[in-house]
C-alpha cells in the first residue's frame, strides 16, 4: 500500500533547494535520499574537509559543499533546512533564514512527518539507551518487525519506503532532536529529568521544555507514560492540561504499587493495566539486569509495550537481557570484589541514579570534564551510598567540595583519595577493598579531560579490571 502522505512530498521535493546542515551519520543517508528524490543539495559542515562518511555523496550531482568559515553561507537562498542535531536551531544564521520563509527541520522530523506505522519515543536525562533496547527486545520476542532509531540504531528516514504499516519504530530521542519536533510519538516516555546539556541549551527551561516534545502534539488515542517519582512530573502534568492534551496516562515507580502502570514492590515488579488489579511480572532475583536503576527502566519499559506483547515475552526476555555496555555494567569479580562499568553517566543525575542501585555502601570512581554542572545534590548521594571516594580529571575538586562541605560529612565514615589517571584510581580501589565489597566507576563528568569519550573511557575501565 502507498504511503500517501511520502509520496505527495517526493512529488513536492523535486527540484528544491536543500541545505543539509552537519555531514554526520544521521544526515548522509538522508541527503542520499533527497538527491534521489531530486532535490538540490547544498552540504554544510564547520569542519575544513570531508571526512570518510562522506566518500559517497562528494561526487553526486547537483551538490555543493559549505565548509569551514562558509557553513551557514546561503541559507536565506534555500527551501529547506534539515539540521543535524548538533546543530542549534538558534544560530543566527537560521532564524534569519527560517524568518524569510525557509523551512527548518530535521532528518528525524522528516521521518516522524512521513512514518507509516506506530512509533514509540523515549527521552529522558538517563535510562533511554538500556529502555530503547529494552523495548526492541519485547517487541522482537513478540513477532514484531521493528526498527530502531533516533539516537541509537539506524539513520531511518532514508528507510522510510520500507518501513510497513504493521511495523513498530522504537525512538530514543535526544532534547536536541525534540528541540523543533512538531509531531509527538504514539507511546512516549520520559525516564527523568536531571541537569543536563547547559553547554547546548541556553537554560535549564529550555532543555526541559525541549523534553516535552515527545507528548505535546499526541492525539487522544495515544499514551504517554511518567515517572511517579520525577519531580518534574506534577509539571509536565500541568502542561497537558493547559495543551488540552487527551492522550492516556500511565506511570512507572519504584515506590508507588497504587498507580496505573508497572511498579517495583520489594523484589518484585507488578503491572497494573487497569489502576484495579496488579499482577507479578517478575522477580527481580530472576532479571540478568541489576540495580535499583535497571529495575526501574524495565519498569518502564513494561509500561511502553503492556498491550502489545504478552507477560511471557515480557518475563522471557528479561531472563536473558545482559543490559547496555557502559550503563551500569558488570565487569568482572576480582578476589571476590564486584567491579561496574558506569561510564555513561556523565552528570551528576546520571551518577546518583547508579550510586542507589546497590544494597550496600560502594567504593566510588568519580571525576572527568567539567560541564560547568552542580555537584552539591550529588554529595548528598555520595555520603548516603559510598564508604570510599576515588576521584581523577577536573572535576575533583567540585565533588570533593560537595561532600567536604556536607552537613552530613563524617571523616570516619567516608574516605576520599584522589589519583592522577583512571589506572591509578583502579589500582587504589583493588588495594584498599576486600571480598564482598563493589567498585563502581560512575565519572558524574563528561570524558572529555581523558578519553575521547565515555565509550573509550568505559572500554579502558574494563581493560583494566580485567587485568587486575
Amino acid at each position: 500500500m502507498k504511503n500517501k502522505r511520502l509520496e505527495e512530498f517526493k512529488e513536492k521535493i523535486k527540484g528544491k533547494k536543500i541545505a543539509v546542515l552537519g555531514l554526520g551519520v544521521s544526515n548522509i543517508p538522508a541527503i542520499e535520499y533527497l538527491h534521489k528524490l531530486g532535490a538540490y543539495i547544498y552540504a554544510h559542515d564547520l569542519k575544513d574537509s570531508l571526512g570518510k562518511n562522506c566518500e559517497q555523496i562528494k561526487d553526486l550531482d547537483n551538490i555543493e559543499f559549505f565548509l569551514d568559515h562558509k557553513c551557514f553561507s546561503g541559507l536565506n537562498d534555500v527551501d529547506y533546512i534539515v539540521r543535524s542535531p548538533g546543530v542549534k536551531p538558534f544560530t543566527k544564521e537560521i532564524e534569519e533564514a527560517v524568518k524569510k520563509g525557509v523551512l527548518l527541520t530535521s532528518e528525524m522530523e522528516l521521518f516522524m512527518e512521513f512514518c507509516p506505522c506506530k512509533v514509540i519515543g523515549i527521552t529522558g536525562s538517563a535510562g533511554k539507551t538500556t529502555v530503547t533496547t529494552l523495548v526492541t527486545e519485547f517487541l522482537k520476542a513478540g513477532g514484531y518487525n521493528v526498527w530502531q532509531g533516533g539516537n541509537i540504531g539506524t539513520p531511518l528516514f532514508s528507510k522510510i519506503e520500507e518501513i510497513q504499516k504493521d511495523d513498530i519504530v522504537v525512538l530514543e530521542l535526544s532534547s536536541f532532536q525534540l528541540m523543533t519536533m512538531k509531531k509527538s510519538p504514539n507511546i512516549s516516555l520520559i525516564t527523568n529529568i536531571y541537569e543536563d546539556h547547559l553547554d547546548y541549551h541556553r537554560s535549564f527551561e529550555e532543555y526541559i521544555n525541549a523534553k516535552t516534545n515527545i507528548f505535546t502534539h499526541q492525539q487522544k488515542r495515544d499514551v504517554c507514560i511518567f515517572n511517579f517519582e520525577s519531580a518534574y512530573t506534577q509539571k509536565f502534568l500541568k502542561m497537558r492540561e493547559k495543551l488540552n492534551i487527551e492522550s492516556e496516562i500511565l506511570y512507572f515507580s519504584g515506590v508507588n504499587e497504587n498507580i496505573k502502570g508497572a511498579y517495583l514492590k520489594g523484589k518484585d515488579i507488578y503491572l497494573n493495566e487497569t489502576g484495579n488489579e496488579s499482577k507479578k511480572v517478575i522477580s527481580v532475583d530472576e532479571v540478568k539486569l541489576k540495580g535499583n536503576k535497571n529495575y526501574i527502566n524495565i519498569c518502564s519499559a513494561i509500561c511502553l509495550v503492556h498491550d502489545l506483547v504478552s507477560l511471557e515475552c515480557i518475563t522471557d526476555t528479561l531472563k536473558k537481557f545482559k543490559g547496555v555496555e557502559h550503563r551500569l555494567e558488570y565487569v568482572d569479580t576480582k578476589n571476590g570484589v564486584e567491579y561496574y562499568n558506569d561510564s555513561i553517566s556523565t552528570t551528576p543525575g546520571k551518577a546518583m541514579a547508579a550510586l542507589t542501585s546497590f544494597d550496600q555502601k560502594i567504593i566510588l570512581i568519580a571525576g572527568g570534564y567539567d560541564k560547568n554542572l552542580d555537584y552539591t545534590n550529588f554529595g548528598n548521594y555520595v555520603i548516603d551510598s559510598c564508604k570510599y571516594v576515588i576521584l581523577i580529571g577536573d572535576t575533583t575538586k567540585k565533588i570533593k567540595d560537595a561532600i567536604l562541605n556536607n552537613k552530613r560529612y563524617e571523616k570516619e565514615n567516608i574516605k576520599i583519595k584522589e589519583a592522577v589517571s583512571l589506572e591509578d584510581a583502579i589500582k587504589h580501589a583493588s588495594s584498599i577493598s576486600k571480598d564482598g565489597d563493589i567498585v563502581v566507576m560512575s565519572p558524574a563528568s563528561a570524558s572529555f579531560d581523558m578519553f575521547k569519550s565515555y565509550k573509550q573511557r568505559g572500554k579502558i575501565f574494563k581493560e583494566l579490571v580485567e587485568k587486575l
